[in-house]
């Protein structure tokens, strides 16, 4: 069982099944959707999710006829997708869950769309805060 909710809290999720078939998107629109180098996604099963409340805080984007995004209106965090050729599943942004989750990502997709600026595999420092340059 999973829990998350939106950057404001108005949407609270759960999730009461596993997630499936992670991947690191980088295709365009994901990039553009999630405003960083890639979106890391997964499938659950439309049955197994349940928004605890926020539902009137949703709004929808279809970017393609039958594709669905569904969104907080207050905070614009992305809830889940729902496709109409696969009603049985929805794909989430696994950034949205608090729990930690025991399924890891299969593979990264889209890298011949991939953000230029983006090394897949460079070894960059690690700090537990911000950079020590911030201020």
């Amino acid at each position: 069982m999973y829990f998350g909710k939106c950057l404001c809290g108005e949407v609270q999720i759960k999730i009461n099944g596993e997630i499936s078939d992670i991947i690191h998107c980088h295709c365009s629109l994901c990039r553009k959707n999630s405003g960083t180098a890639f979106a890391t996604n997964g499938f659950i099963n439309a049955s197994e999710f349940e928004i605890i409340s926020g539902k009137n805080n949703l709004s929808t984007f279809s970017f393609k006829p039958g594709r669905n995004r569904h969104f907080c209106t207050s905070c614009g965090s992305p809830i889940y997708s729902s496709n109409e050729q696969d009603p049985i599943r929805y794909r989430i942004r696994l950034g949205i869950l608090d729990s930690d989750i025991t399924e890891r990502p299969m593979s990264h997709n889209f890298i011949s769309s991939k953000a230029n600026w983006e090394e897949l595999d460079v070894k960059l420092p690690r700090y537990d805060s911000f950079e020590p340059s911030r201020k």
